[in-house]
């Protein structure tokens, strides 16, 4: 079902279908010694404090036009963070005609969409491979909304808040709400592929999978970065600093930890 500026679907009161987005990113570094993994360790606790992590949040609810309600955030020992803020329904005019397109949303400079009785998370995983080499931080975010947009109109905004090498992406439809005559509406817009709201830019920098199922609102897409520089994956020092044996092997294992992650399978 479509609905457009034009022809509004009139509701048995509020829509309250609940749209989730579940968003991981992965960040990998190749860590050679212990001091280096705890050094990477520390630069992404600083980097992705519990404080920065807020403000990341905070924009997200600027994006989809809610109030914060309350906001609950800690940083652990020894690594990692988590941030949670409560938000409801804000004040909106008229829905903005983009929300009804498949289309990026946009970046912290304006607010365009309300929700209500609706959340947003944050949690961080630094964790790292036994034998030190390889050290991987992974993000989760979840956008929950009830109303007429979906949480994808902030996907855009949280791609740029993160360096991320891999990306598994989830949204999904749940319950339903009525229309004037008691007929059950369990969704509120079109939607082919979460792809639809990432910038071309964006899409261009990575190998894009979608596994979706249709008919149960159900979609769900992951990214792997395409370009391989291994400057980007060394901490404290360049690949000019290794052999070519050294880059080759290291390269290697980098490749296939991000293999890994991305088909979801061991492959050692």
């Amino acid at each position: 079902m479509k609905i457009t500026p034009e022809q509004h679907v009139k509701l048995h009161g509020f829509n309250n279908l609940t749209k989730s987005l579940a968003f991981n990113m992965y960040d990998i570094c190749y860590t050679r010694t212990k001091e280096e993994r705890e050094a990477y360790l520390e630069y992404i606790d600083e980097q992705y404090n519990a404080d920065r992590l807020t403000a990341i949040l905070k924009h997200v609810s600027d994006i989809i036009g809610a109030h914060v309600l309350n906001i609950a955030k800690q940083d652990y020992v020894p690594q990692g963070a988590s941030v949670t803020i409560l938000v409801s329904e804000g004040p909106v005019v008229e829905v903005p005609k983009e929300s009804y397109t498949e289309s990026p949303g946009p970046l912290p400079d304006s607010v365009v969409m309300a929700l209500d009785k609706s959340h947003i998370t944050v949690h961080t995983y630094p964790e790292f491979h036994p034998d030190e080499g390889i050290s991987t931080f992974r993000a989760d975010i979840d956008v929950s909304t009830c109303g007429e947009i979906s949480p994808l109109k902030a996907l855009n905004y949280l791609i740029h808040s993160f360096d991320t090498d891999i990306m598994t992406i989830d949204y999904r439809v749940r319950g339903f709400t009525r229309d004037i005559n008691g007929h059950k509406l369990f969704i509120d817009h079109d939607i082919n592929s979460i792809q639809n709201y990432i910038p071309d830019k964006v899409k261009g920098m990575y190998d894009m999978i979608d596994v979706n199922v249709y008919q149960e609102h159900i979609f769900h897409t992951k990214c792997k970065l395409r370009e391989f520089d291994l400057d980007n994956y060394l901490f404290g020092y360049t690949k000019d600093k290794l052999s070519e044996e050294e880059q080759e092997e290291i390269t290697e294992r980098i490749t296939q930890e991000m293999d890994e992650i991305y088909y979801g399978k061991n492959m050692s």
